[in-house]
């Protein structure tokens, strides 16, 4: 698999926008965004997991109960959530799309991000779209822009690679920085390929693929509104339509994993206020779910995010995370070492610890990239969770974000 330039943009058939509409007041940052395809697409979503969920969700998810969709639109700034008027809003947002593209409104996956519980005004939305489809080209890092809020770098990738003999890629955007957390709160993902597949197989390839990445990241422990992860496969690669398991469909997850793993590791270390990308890597478990437990349950854990802002080697917090996480681990068999570029120290030996020198693990922890090592010593089966630290910035941030 190489990595390619263009975003959303790298696969065949697909154009991207990003403008400044008027929803934020700050004429510098984008807010409205569009994703369209020449043709119709296989489409398939994730959305989260949060009872209370964002008008734009609802919408989409009647527009894609047949699998299909072509253009996405999403707007940053409002949330277009817990408003009387939501899903009439979000609806109004796919009929401009139809009357500026000919897209049909059905075909439209709509999505919002931003404050909670104020009211979506359409008018900028509807005086910028003359804009926002002229814009269309090759512009996934304008799209990228406009859907972002309290982000401090843009989250883009691209890929190629070949299924039987054809070359195929995949791209994608996304959003996240706060209200992050585990079971689908992905912030916003946006994916396109051109590769040929059954609407069925997009869509049990992306409800696995979450398991071991979006799933697999937390940042604060809040899970958003609005959060969803959308693909958009459109077949202008031309390779044969993956229609039933096997290796086509094996490198096709490999794909879009490879993908999905990259923009997760991108969110988690763009945290609010984060300043360290923090991977667990937990080895050695009896199954895979009790790998991921373990992972997540580390890498949420607030006293543990806290020395790695302080580059405090304080493992007794990865165990005490491990003892609470209901996992059924045998305590007395865990290994934990810290490692990053500066090296990698054992820490932790079946449970206890070990001597170990404090200059060393501070040096390792100092790196803006850390990888904690935990090795269950009971099993065969791996994860890996993505998480960042915990800075007197991110209370900062959520202080006054409103305001």
């Amino acid at each position: 698999m190489n990595e390619i330039r263009g975003g959303i943009c790298a696969p065949k058939g697909f154009k991207a926008s990003g403008i400044h509409c008027g929803i934020r007041k700050n004429k510098s940052k984008k807010d409205l965004a569009l994703i369209v395809s020449e043709n119709v697409c296989r489409s398939a979503s994730v959305y989260t997991t949060n009872l209370v969920k964002g008008a734009p969700i609802l919408v989409t998810k009647e527009n894609l109960e047949n699998g299909m969709a072509q253009a996405i639109i999403c707007n940053s700034g409002n949330a277009n959530t817990c408003n009387a008027n939501g899903i009439e809003i979000a609806k109004e947002m796919c009929l401009l799309v139809e009357k500026h593209t000919a897209i049909s409104k059905n075909d439209i996956i709509v999505a919002s991000t931003g404050v909670i519980g104020q009211t979506l005004n359409i008018a900028p939305i509807k005086q910028g779209m003359k804009e926002l489809v002229r814009a269309l080209g090759d512009n996934s890092s304008d799209a990228n822009e406009a859907i972002m809020t309290t982000d401090t770098i843009a989250k883009e990738v691209a890929i190629s690679f070949e299924i039987d003999g054809v070359e195929c890629r995949i791209g994608g955007i996304a959003k996240g920085s706060g209200m992050i957390h585990p079971n689908m709160a992905t912030m916003l993902v946006f994916l396109t390929t051109d590769v040929a597949i059954s609407p069925e197989l997009l869509k049990k390839a992306l409800s696995e693929d979450v398991k071991s990445s979006f799933n697999m990241v937390s940042v604060d422990g809040d899970t958003s509104t609005n959060d969803m992860l959308s693909i958009l496969a459109n077949g202008k690669a031309e390779n044969k339509e993956i229609i039933k398991d096997g290796a086509d469909l094996k490198v096709f997850a490999e794909a879009l994993n490879y993908v999905t793993v990259k923009l997760c590791k991108m969110i988690a270390k763009d945290g609010e206020g984060a300043t360290k990308l923090v991977e667990c890597e937990v080895l050695g478990a009896h199954d895979t779910e009790t790998a991921r437990i373990v992972a997540k349950s580390v890498i949420t854990s607030s006293l543990l995010k806290a020395a790695m802002f302080g580059a405090d080697a304080n493992w007794g917090r990865v165990l005490c995370a491990i003892g609470y996480s209901t996992a059924n681990v045998d305590v007395e068999k865990i290994d934990v070492d810290f490692k990053s570029k500066a090296g990698r120290i054992c820490v932790c030996k079946n449970g206890a610890g070990v001597t170990f020198s404090e200059e060393i693990a501070k040096t390792i922890l100092l790196c803006d990239e850390i990888t904690i090592i935990i090795n269950l010593n009971s099993g065969n089966e791996t994860a890996t969770a993505w998480g960042c630290d915990l800075t007197y910035d991110y209370v900062k941030i959520n202080g006054d974000y409103r305001t």
